[in-house]
């Protein structure tokens, strides 16, 4: 019975550790995306031009469909 208080224990140490690493590395800016922003407004043209292109080909569409 002691070594499972051993283990408990030990695991809610470790656990802490990795815990207090986590918040540390949260807080000097680990986990921020600097490239991504930067480069996003690369490709909304391109969002863009295809939503453009399927409004056009579902136009296209219904009126091939009326016909």
């Amino acid at each position: 019975m002691s070594v499972i208080y051993l283990l408990i224990t030990i695991s809610i140490i470790i656990a802490i550790g990795f815990f207090i690493a986590f918040i540390t590395a949260v807080k000097t800016g680990q986990y921020d995306d600097d490239y991504t922003p930067s480069v996003r407004m690369l490709f909304d043209d391109e969002l863009l031009k295809t939503t453009k292109n399927e409004a056009t080909v579902e136009k296209n569409e219904e009126n091939n469909l009326e016909k």
